[in-house]
């Protein structure tokens, strides 16, 4: 079921958290996304196989998704984009993805040459025109991807920040938003000291961040941060981590 983030008529963004079976350890939690403004829509991150059907019947309520204008890929991981060849072939949408990553994406597909829809994203990031809305695809490099984008929608003020601000929860829990942010800490240290490469790269994105009109951080992973002062604890948290080279020492680095 699709959670509505922002919806001010013609302006729609829609999360939906619970397109994966992740019990057991079988598979891990992800969030999709869909941005709808008039008779254009996005698609952020769709995931794999295993959410396409579930997002192809949810997002018709609001779109049809035979009219999608966009995938919007932050990055190359499987639970992003390893869906991609389905939605190459019952829709005309284009891809944008980190340029480093475009040549890449033939192997989600069956071989077919796709490169007219595929839009390799300049490192500086770009503006993707969407309707009468103007998304922005930011620089997110090496959080944790080589090539990384993040994107932002100025309209719902919502910023989509693929595993930056991830937390490993079960559906049920990541479809509520943030509400206590000290109790929430244990559900994301683990992730982001493995994930994201280092406390400088950290401080650079949070230097960007602080310069958008950010009203709800949602990563793709776990629960989203609602409201300014929400956003602004992750925001003071993830600045002062210490994470990935920061943490290393020889000892991650001896034969077995």
């Amino acid at each position: 079921m699709a959670v509505e983030l922002y919806n001010d008529g013609k302006h729609v963004c829609l999360a939906f958290y619970d397109l994966v079976d992740e019990e057991a350890d079988h598979a891990v939690q992800c969030n999709q996304f869909l941005i709808v403004d008039g008779d254009h829509g996005a698609l952020v991150d769709p995931g794999g196989n295993m959410t396409y059907n579930g997002l192809l019947m949810g997002m018709q309520r609001y779109f049809p998704s035979r009219n999608l204008d966009y995938i919007l890929a932050s990055h190359a991981d499987p639970d992003i984009i390893a869906s991609l060849n389905k939605w190459m072939v019952t829709t005309n949408c284009r891809v944008l993805i980190s340029k480093l990553w475009a040549r890449f994406l033939p192997h989600f597909t069956t071989g077919r040459d796709y490169s007219d829809r595929i839009i390799g994203i300049p490192d500086e990031g770009m503006i993707v025109p969407l309707g009468a809305s103007r998304l922005k695809a930011i620089p997110a490099h090496f959080m944790h991807s080589e090539g990384n984008f993040q994107f932002y929608d100025p309209v719902s003020k919502i910023l989509f920040t693929g595993d930056m601000g991830a937390s490993l929860i079960d559906h049920d829990e990541a479809l509520k938003p943030v509400a206590n942010f000290d109790e929430h800490i244990p559900f994301m240290i683990g992730f982001h000291r493995r994930y994201m490469i280092s406390n400088k790269i950290c401080r650079f994105w949070v230097n960007m961040v602080r310069k958008l009109d950010v009203e709800m951080i949602v990563p793709q992973h776990g629960a989203r941060f609602e409201g300014k002062e929400m956003v602004n604890r992750f925001l003071d948290w993830i600045e002062n981590l210490q994470c990935g080279v920061d943490i290393m020492t020889q000892d991650n680095y001896r034969a077995p």
